[in-house]
């Protein structure tokens, strides 16, 4: 309970000032959404000062006291209020964020899960095995994840979309759907076009998870309990798994941590050449059109999910390393 207590402290203490952060730093920015909504009309017939006032009021500018701000600011986020966009005027943030955000979690949430299983086991296997398959495949899949991201998904797509045609070259469904939502056709055109930009960051991502567990089980295998339940007798695959792969792949679970919550801020290189409508597209949009409201509306939703995948880890963490727990 003690260190459920302290973790809960941190992590609150956390989230105040990711918020916080995120309040003060559009503060800081030059022009405000009504500036950017008038920069894409300024060819058009000025503005009275009637209509910018309520552009104001809309947007939520304000010439009031930062305290007053700050407090109007998180008001507005306990009622699930983050403003309109700029770039999809007049849509609230929210549902901007509602849209992009499953795509997201659905193509880079599994493509990561399926990149730490397959890594996590080829390593745990070659770091076991040394010098059989699984151990001379390090090479290669290091020389893949060298190879700059978008360049990767480039080639990816040139022969699977553009010379063999097995999968196609963009979007994240077919655009001859007609009913969008949770149904066979729908669901079987997503995953389809899912295939090429998840087996990206599947190649792209594996050999840090592979190399990284590798070197642990190497060193584990030195360690005194481990060469004890050997000298026991007990079999390979219970000394494998039991002794060495679970306190190997401890390090493994604090960086599935950072990278899970790392999940809704997308793979933006990834979307863009593949043009899915993820968060990643959803970003670069809000940078590209200088949407404030948009970009501090995701910058919250990805800093709460690092913290809140960090914090469901660091629970897990606790029940695989009792150590954890007495140390706390």
């Amino acid at each position: 309970m003690r260190y459920l207590r302290r973790k809960l402290v941190f992590y609150l203490i956390a989230v105040w000032a990711a918020v916080t952060l995120n309040f003060l730093i559009p503060k800081l920015m030059k022009g405000n959404p009504v500036d950017a909504i008038l920069a894409k009309t300024q060819n058009m017939t000025p503005m009275s000062a009637d209509a910018r006032h309520a552009l104001e009021v809309q947007f939520g500018v304000t010439h009031d006291p930062i305290w007053k701000q700050y407090l109007q600011y998180l008001g507005n986020l306990a009622h699930g209020r983050l403003g309109l966009s700029v770039s999809y005027y007049p849509a609230p943030v929210s549902k901007v964020i509602e849209q992009s955000l499953p795509w997201t979690v659905a193509l880079v949430g599994t493509a990561t899960i399926l990149a730490v299983l397959i890594g996590v086991g080829l390593g745990m296997l070659a770091g076991w095995r040394r010098g059989t398959w699984p151990d001379a495949l390090i090479p290669s899949t290091t020389f893949l994840a060298a190879i700059p991201y978008f360049w990767l998904a480039l080639v990816l797509l040139y022969l699977f979309g553009g010379l063999l045609h097995w999968l196609p070259l963009n979007s994240g469904y077919d655009v001859d759907t007609t009913a969008i939502g949770f149904n066979g056709p729908f669901i079987g055109s997503a995953l389809y076009h899912g295939i090429l930009p998840a087996l990206s960051i599947v190649v792209a991502s594996i050999a840090g998870w592979m190399l990284g567990m590798r070197n642990m089980m190497v060193s584990t295998m030195a360690e005194d309990y481990v060469v004890t339940a050997e000298a026991k007798g007990l079999r390979p695959a219970r000394v494998m798994l039991q002794y060495a792969a679970r306190n190997a792949v401890l390090p493994s679970v604090a960086g599935f941590a950072i990278s899970l919550g790392f999940v809704v801020s997308g793979s933006i290189a990834t979307e863009i050449v593949f043009s899915y409508p993820g968060v990643g597209t959803t970003l670069v949009a809000a940078v590209s059109n200088a949407d404030y409201p948009l970009m501090q509306g995701l910058f919250l939703v990805i800093a709460l999910s690092v913290l809140g995948a960090n914090f469901i880890v660091d629970l897990l963490y606790a029940v695989i390393d009792p150590r954890t727990r007495q140390a706390a």
